[in-house]
């Protein structure tokens, strides 16, 4: 089976075990999250990322990217001290966020920098998935030119890409320009669809082959949280079981456990169980955490 590029190296991907597919560990959004969007504390991250390996994790999916200050050197400490396969992603998150050297560069310019990431790696740690890429509303200029530099490095790497589409339907718009650019939908994952209150939406990314990503399952209120399950369900009835990924994207501190959030664990110690309240199984239930988070990253 093919391996997969973790921050300490390649891993069999049948080794990935329980994964999630959109998370974050080290980051920045102080500019518009003040404190609260400042993951800095190494000892504070390692206790929230033993609670997920203690509750059976195995793998977390790192979508850090360019303008959001990661820490790939942090992120292997981490692997080191907790045991567990941490995935870095590579490419540049959003306009707001972006160096403003990128503005500057072509296409393939910066289709260059993502491919060196991947191959060389920041300080020594290579990348094993390309984005969180995105935009807010609208796909900018400059944004398009990002999600067309990652569609270039996709096919000179085989790298699967995962995007930002937070509230509003602008994964269709993704898409689009990922395939105009020769992308299978099936190498891409559609991010914080489940943000988006519109389940024709959700329907419709995954009748084109995207993968469906609800990776802010926890809701901010138990109506949230039930009107996920409801969406989950009706993609499993209309067949569409297998192109789901679940993940919380901690990226705020009031998001970990020690503050009162549900923290990395909360898709094995909650979400798992109100699954099946709705009528999955376990079997159903590791096709969502283990199958098809490893089928994601391989394009298996």
């Amino acid at each position: 089976m093919t391996d997969v590029m973790t921050v300490r190296g390649p891993v069999p991907a049948d080794e990935l075990g329980v994964t999630l597919p959109h998370e974050h560990v080290f980051l920045d959004l102080t500019r518009e999250y003040r404190g609260d969007g400042l993951l800095n504390d190494p000892d504070l991250a390692a206790g929230e990322l033993q609670r997920y390996a203690d509750a059976g994790g195995r793998t977390l999916v790192d979508v850090t990217t360019g303008g959001l200050n990661g820490d790939p050197a942090g992120l292997r400490a981490m692997s080191e001290r907790t045991g567990l396969h941490i995935v870095r992603g590579a490419g540049f998150y959003r306009r707001a966020y972006f160096p403003p050297e990128l503005d500057a560069l072509s296409t393939d310019a910066v289709a260059d920098l993502i491919v060196r990431d991947i191959e060389e790696g920041t300080d020594g740690v290579r990348a094993g998935i390309i984005g969180e890429i995105g935009c807010d509303r609208y796909l900018s200029a400059v944004e398009e030119r990002s999600f067309r530099a990652a569609a270039r490095a996709h096919r000179r790497t085989g790298l699967t890409i995962t995007t930002h589409a937070a509230r509003w339907p602008v994964g269709t718009a993704q898409l689009d320009l990922l395939v105009e650019e020769g992308v299978d939908p099936g190498r891409v994952v559609i991010g914080h669809c489940d943000m988006v209150p519109d389940h024709g939406y959700h329907l419709a990314l995954a009748k084109r082959g995207a993968w469906v990503q609800f990776d802010t399952v926890q809701g901010v209120h138990e109506w949230d949280t039930r009107q996920r399950l409801g969406w989950l369900r009706s993609l499993a009835d209309h067949g569409y079981l297998g192109q789901l990924l679940l993940s919380q994207d901690v990226c705020l501190r009031s998001d970990y456990a020690a503050m009162g959030g549900p923290g990395y664990a909360y898709v094995v110690t909650g979400f798992a169980g109100r699954l099946k309240e709705i009528g999955f199984d376990e079997v159903d239930v590791r096709r969502l955490i283990v199958d098809n988070p490893r089928r994601m990253l391989t394009g298996e």
